[in-house]
């Protein structure tokens, strides 16, 4: 798994999601809830340009003539005009003789005549006549008189095509004042105010759904992150020692922080997401098809064709992305390197070549990251370029079918929301599955991790050995181990030690010291043989009653984050003020406590200026503080100067005092007073005997303390 470089691949996605969902079933309820919210929200955002569509039609309408009245209007007076009735004209009461002669005379001559002639011929006529033939008419309470109707007559006999709608319009101005109150732009007020409440309530529960679904699934990720570090830090515990030996430890941190981390933030962000842009997509195609499939057609295509550029900018940017994070990680490594060892680096002269090697790597960490992000910054005007060539086409086709009459005004709006709407999941889906791979990488890690082989469960295990009763004797029977079949550590080691003795472990580096202590400690299992305490299988015994009975020095001394009572006193309770105060009398610390602004209470740490020496002896009171009838020291001054040794080795010795002990050292002078040397060499016990003894053997353990003094 490459943790440095760009975004990582799961090895299995499909069975790392599988997983994933697996450990979520106690969140499930809320995670169906979540889901339910964001397809709620998405399905109101796709209703909503529906409605905006309404609106906008609704808002035209009151701001243009009303077409339906003014054609209303063309169509009844042209029909009087050409359905005169002659015969009901002249049997009219109402006409005298001269009148009924003048009708006569202007119908007969209409068929030589022009429109506009005959329409003059016609308002020369009396007004009785013209009453009959033109009798007024209401257009919603408003009355057009006949002269009204004649000179509107005029106006539509003078144009120059009289099919022609738009021209029809144009003409209104020209129109007697009954026609333009008639036909004058009106706004639906109340249906524009439903139209608008309703919108404005589908934004509202879109935003509340999204925002409550938000919430839910923030709720869920972190908890479930906390669930994840709870299992994490129980299983720490539960995991041989041999794990951490395989493991990095920085390894193991990543998982606990960045991967619990990336698992919380991608569910997060990408889930919820992800099933809302889903159905933001498809259900934004399929209104647009309901609404104009040319439309429809016209916007997807439009934002097809820029993201077929995308992809290809996106496939050819990967390269330099990974490039970049690669020869970054090498820049770190020498920088690192450099660093850690300038002295060396000073006292070689080998400041040129460095700088050359720097320049190297500088070089190509600046060209990947010049064309890295000289790629990533097109992606941002790509997607802008993608919307608004998808906004000209659908407003290109729209205009060509508002003009043909096929849709309004209002569904070009509605095609823009919906374009906005189609690109916007596209994006969000190719990101929430790139988030979606990251998750499934870092869950795949975590749950390896979790699902590492445990150390043996020990609740059957009722025997205790209290450290109060202990006597002190050890005995170790031909115990053979091994980290695995092929690497045999430990072959047939056998030895005892009685209460009170100083028992020293000696030998090469390999030789097993180290491991023989950690199976005493019950760190690892022995393959075969036995360890006895006073006569007790530690195999009868649970780890941590074994724990309690041994107290532990180790070359590296380990201070942490508190106070310097808080670190003598680790782990235990009811501890006097006096009793720490003997302890640090008896090891040598009281001068150096004194020394510290608040003393005991001054907070201290592996950061402050603590002196190595000093750091030992606050160990070495903490094991005194613990007060355990066995003593481990594995290196204990190895990190110290000559002077510095002599205040530890006094300190240890009070520390040893009524302790069965075991020493290992590679500073043979510093166990010469130890009760049994046991020299070991490839897992075996070789030689055994008091510093004196082995000396006049003249064996391995002699040739081994007077390479110490040759040149």
């Amino acid at each position: 798994m490459n943790r440095r470089g760009g975004m990582e691949q799961s090895k299995n996605f499909g069975q790392s999601i599988k997983r994933l969902f697996t450990e979520l079933r106690s969140f499930r309820i809320l995670i169906f809830i979540a889901l339910v919210f964001a397809v709620s929200g998405s399905v109101l955002s796709i209703v909503a340009p529906n409605q905006l569509s309404k609106l906008t039609d609704t808002i035209s309408s009151g701001l243009v003539v009303n077409q339906e009245k003014f054609e209303s209007i063309v169509n009844t007076v042209n029909n009087k005009f050409a359905n005169i009735n002659v015969n009901e004209v002249i049997s009219s009461y109402k006409l005298n003789d001269l009148e009924k002669n003048e009708f006569l005379t202007v119908m007969t001559n209409s068929s030589s005549k022009s429109s506009e002639e005959f329409i003059n011929d016609l308002m020369g006529l009396s007004k009785n006549t013209l009453e009959i033939i033109l009798p007024k008419f209401s257009v919603e309470k408003v009355v057009i008189s006949t002269d009204d109707q004649l000179k509107f007559m005029s106006v539509l006999s003078g144009l120059q095509n009289k099919n022609d709608v738009n021209e029809l319009y144009k003409s209104i101005d020209e129109c007697p004042e009954s026609i333009r109150e008639a036909v004058k732009p009106f706004m639906n007020l109340d249906r524009v105010k439903k139209i608008s409440i309703f919108l404005g309530c589908l934004y509202l529960i879109s935003a509340l759904l999204n925002f409550f679904q938000g919430i839910i699934m923030t709720v869920v990720s972190n908890n479930f992150a906390r669930k994840l570090r709870n299992r994490i830090s129980f299983k720490i515990n539960r995991l041989p020692l041999k794990y951490f030996d395989r493991n990095q430890t920085g390894d193991v941190l990543s998982r606990v922080t960045n991967d619990v981390d990336t698992i919380a933030q991608s569910m997060n962000q990408s889930l919820a997401t992800l099933v809302s842009a889903t159905t933001l997509l498809f259900g934004t195609v399929l209104m647009m098809f309901v609404t104009n499939y040319l439309m429809a057609i016209t916007a997807i295509v439009a934002s097809l064709i820029g993201f077929v550029f995308m992809f290809i900018i996106l496939s050819k940017s990967q390269k330099y992305f990974r490039a970049r994070q690669e020869e970054l990680g090498k820049l770190n490594s020498h920088i690192e390197e450099v660093y850690s060892g300038l002295l060396v680096v000073k006292a070689y002269n080998g400041k040129a070549v460095s700088n050359e090697k720097f320049d190297d790597i500088n070089k190509k960490v600046y060209d990947a990251n010049r064309k890295s992000q000289f790629l990533a910054g097109i992606m941002q005007p790509m997607m802008m370029f993608i919307g608004n060539f998808g906004y000209v086409a659908v407003c290109i086709v729209g205009a060509l079918l508002t003009i043909n009459g096929s849709i309004t005004f209002g569904v070009i709006v509605a095609f823009i929301t919906y374009v906005r709407l189609f690109t916007s999941p596209l994006a969000e889906i190719a990101q929430a599955m790139n988030s979606l791979q990251s998750t499934a990488a870092a869950s795949e890690r975590v749950f390896e991790f979790l699902d590492e082989e445990e150390m043996d469960d020990q609740h059957n295990i009722v025997k205790v050995l209290d450290k109060a009763d202990v006597k002190g004797n050890i005995e170790f029977k031909n115990v053979k181990f091994g980290y695995d079949e092929s690497r045999v550590i430990i072959n047939d080691f056998s030895a005892k030690a009685s209460s009170g003795q100083k028992i020293a472990i000696v030998g090469p580096t390999g030789a097993g010291k180290t491991t023989m202590v950690n199976l005493l400690m019950k760190f690892y299992e022995i393959n075969s043989g036995d360890i006895l305490i006073d006569g007790v299988s530690t195999k009868e015994l649970s780890r941590e009653n074994i724990h309690s009975l041994f107290t532990m020095v180790l070359q590296d001394t380990w201070l942490f984050s508190g106070t310097v009572k808080e670190n003598i006193v680790y782990n235990r309770v009811d501890i006097s003020d006096d009793k720490i105060n003997e302890v640090c009398d008896t090891v040598g610390l009281t001068h150096f406590i004194k020394t510290l602004p608040q003393g005991f209470d001054t907070d201290i740490s592996q950061n402050d200026t603590v002196s190595a020496g000093q750091r030992q002896l606050l160990t070495i009171a903490r094991g005194m503080i613990e007060d355990a009838p066995f003593l481990i020291l594995d290196e204990a001054t190895s990190n110290v100067d000559t002077r510095t040794e002599e205040l530890v080795q006094h300190a240890m010795d009070k520390l040893m005092e009524g302790r069965t002990s075991f020493i290992i050292a590679h500073r043979l002078s510093t166990i010469k007073n130890a009760d049994l040397i046991l020299v070991m060499k490839d897992g075996n016990i070789i030689e055994t005997g008091n510093h004196e003894e082995l000396m006049s053997k003249k064996g391995f353990y002699a040739d081994l303390y007077n390479s110490q003094f040759e040149l």
